[in-house]
């Protein structure tokens, strides 16, 4: 790669691209090194894509309270997930649940502690 470098034009695409990859050489072989470490990020990508594709929406959602309030279900939606759970059951059983559910054991809606009833 330093021998390509040397042949291509200051300022070019490819000059800069071999000077990225020059630049953190380091990190881009460590895997060779630790076989713990993945070649690539491609699972962590395939997981925030969805929240990388809809951030841009977001900024849209209509008022400052608008955007907290499509947080918070979103957070709750990824927390069904991380806690296998479908998204939609959870959600609707939850809300079906609420109003009936006293006060004291409102704990027992949340994901981690969610028994579909």
């Amino acid at each position: 790669m330093l021998a390509q470098r040397e042949l291509v034009p200051e300022g070019s695409a490819i000059a800069k691209a071999l000077d990225y990859s020059l630049k953190r050489w380091v990190a881009l072989t460590r895997y060779l090194d630790d076989g713990a470490v993945p070649i690539d990020n491609n699972a962590v990508e395939n997981l925030i894509r969805p929240w990388a594709l809809g951030r841009s929406n977001w900024l849209f959602a209509g008022s400052l309270r608008s955007g907290k309030r499509a947080a918070a279900i979103m957070s709750l939606i990824q927390s069904a997930r991380m806690n296998g759970h479908d998204p939609y059951a959870y959600l609707k059983d939850v809300l079906a649940r609420l109003p009936t559910q006293k006060a004291s054991e409102i704990e027992q809606l949340l994901p981690h502690q969610w028994m579909p009833g």
